[in-house]
């Protein structure tokens, strides 16, 4: 099978690059803005038609986009994720023999949401944020394509690899740091919420298992597990060896090495789904301005349709972040 891999320089997509080529029976193409590509294309500012040329050139049965952007002002995300997208779908329409499209799409899609229970693609989404606006815009864009075309909603990804802007791509570096400098303090955003944590080659398989399926309209991609933020933090910082403190928005977190008893009771596999997250209100509907405090994936479409169900637990995910940071000169 032809696929073409679009956005494989990305955290996901370096992933996904790697998990492709493992299979012999695809050929892999990768088009993108740098050097490494075998197709050097810009989907921000590149022509639908240019783009279908290329297509009807590589002639893939698959185009899969985990194009996009996480950070940036809105004009940027707007581009990277809605504006590329509308080339993409295009694109593909206009191509001789149109592929089937797997898109990467994300779970702030789908904005606040109650507590306590996993979201299901059903969720009217109500995205807070340009990010999650203009992620949910693509998908859209995807769904009323036409095209054979798949949208897998990615819940919170971790894993080696992990960016240094994201969540635990920042506590990391924090430690190491730290240890470094034999400091007694980590800084770190407020980490009351709940999220559901997937690593990153579990994506890659998933995102592989809807390549090859017959799959369409949107699937979750997510552990199916909430995990208190805090807690997934005790994970690295005990892979880390830190013994110091984590200071979350003026407020000392107590460490288990400086504290008796567990960790606590939401590590994974030990969620009590009717625990409401700290600061939380009740429905887990938080006050205007407030961040989303509840990210749980019901993933049972991504079970029955796609055969898929995670393999790397979120300790051993976190261990491989911290190892991967360790060993960073």
């Amino acid at each position: 099978m032809r696929v073409l891999l679009l956005g494989a320089d990305g955290f996901i997509g370096r992933r996904v690059t790697d998990r492709l080529l493992m299979d012999q029976e695809l050929q892999v193409t990768v088009l993108g803005r740098r050097d490494s590509a075998d197709i050097r294309f810009d989907l921000t500012t590149g022509s639908p038609g240019a783009l279908a040329r290329f297509l009807d050139a590589v002639a893939p049965q698959v185009v899969i986009n985990c194009a996009g952007a996480t950070y940036g002002s809105s004009r940027t995300l707007i581009r990277s994720n809605t504006l590329a997208v509308a080339t993409v779908c295009e694109a593909i329409r206009r191509s001789r023999e149109p592929a089937r499209l797997v898109h990467v799409g994300s779970a702030a899609e789908y904005g606040p949401v109650p507590g306590g229970v996993p979201v299901s693609e059903q969720a009217e989404p109500r995205p807070v944020g340009p990010y999650g606006v203009s992620k949910l815009a693509g998908t859209e864009l995807v769904l009323a394509s036409g095209l054979d075309a798949a949208v897998l909603r990615v819940f919170d990804v971790v894993g080696p690899g992990a960016p240094t802007a994201s969540l635990f791509g920042r506590l990391a570096e924090g430690l190491r740091r730290a240890l470094e400098r034999d400091e007694g303090q980590v800084r770190m955003p407020d980490l009351s919420g709940y999220r559901d944590f997937v690593d990153v080659r579990d994506v890659a398989r998933a995102i592989r298992a809807a390549a090859v399926s017959a799959a369409t309209g949107v699937i979750n991609i997510g552990s199916g597990h909430a995990v208190r933020a805090r807690d997934a933090a005790q994970l690295l910082v005990r892979a880390s060896g830190f013994e110091g403190s984590i200071v979350e928005e003026n407020r000392q977190v107590l460490l288990p090495a400086q504290v008796a008893g567990p960790v606590g009771d939401h590590l994974p596999g030990h969620h009590l789904p009717g625990h409401r997250a700290e600061g939380q209100r009740p429905e887990g509907r938080p006050a205007p301005g407030e961040p989303v405090p509840w990210r749980q994936a019901d993933v049972r479409t991504a079970r029955d349709r796609l055969g898929w169900r995670t393999q790397v637990p979120l300790e051993e995910s976190l261990g491989d972040v911290w190892l991967e940071t360790a060993c960073r000169v």
